[in-house]
């Protein structure tokens, strides 16, 4: 029986090894791709916010701080590093602090009653004609 404990355990080890030699995206993007939900009005809109400029949709104001891809070797993979306040009455609240990944919208959500966000992705500036790492604008 102990064996079987044993290589249940090395079974675990080897899996959680793994996923810390995941991809990690490590190419700055400019621009966020983002798809935000107002549930009262149910308008769906795809939104472009660049990093560090405050994007109102409806009373929420999202702040992207950095937003990254994987190298074009790596499995595709976007982050998003970014605030989520929102502004009722005169009162701020922070919605959202943190990393959204575009494959895995569900691990770091955004929980609210009225907006829903998820990252589509990122992706360089237009005006960028020399891209340094070989992959395409989408």
């Amino acid at each position: 029986m102990s064996i079987v404990k044993f290589l249940f355990s090395l079974f675990l080890l080897f899996a959680l090894v793994g996923d810390v030699f995941a991809a990690v995206p490590s190419v700055d993007r400019p621009i966020a791709i983002l798809r935000a939900l107002d549930k009262i009005t149910a308008r769906v809109e795809e939104i472009e916010v660049p990093i560090g400029v405050p994007y109102r949709f409806g009373t929420i104001f999202i702040t992207v701080h950095s937003c990254r891809v994987t190298t074009p070797e790596e499995q595709p993979e976007s982050a998003a590093f970014m605030d989520v306040t929102a502004q009722t009455e005169g009162e701020v609240r922070t919605i959202f602090t943190g990393w959204m990944f575009a494959s895995s919208p569900a691990l770091s959500a955004m929980e609210d009653p009225v907006y829903d966000l998820w990252l589509m992705g990122c992706r360089r500036d237009p005006r960028d004609k020399d891209p340094s790492d070989g992959q395409t604008t989408p």
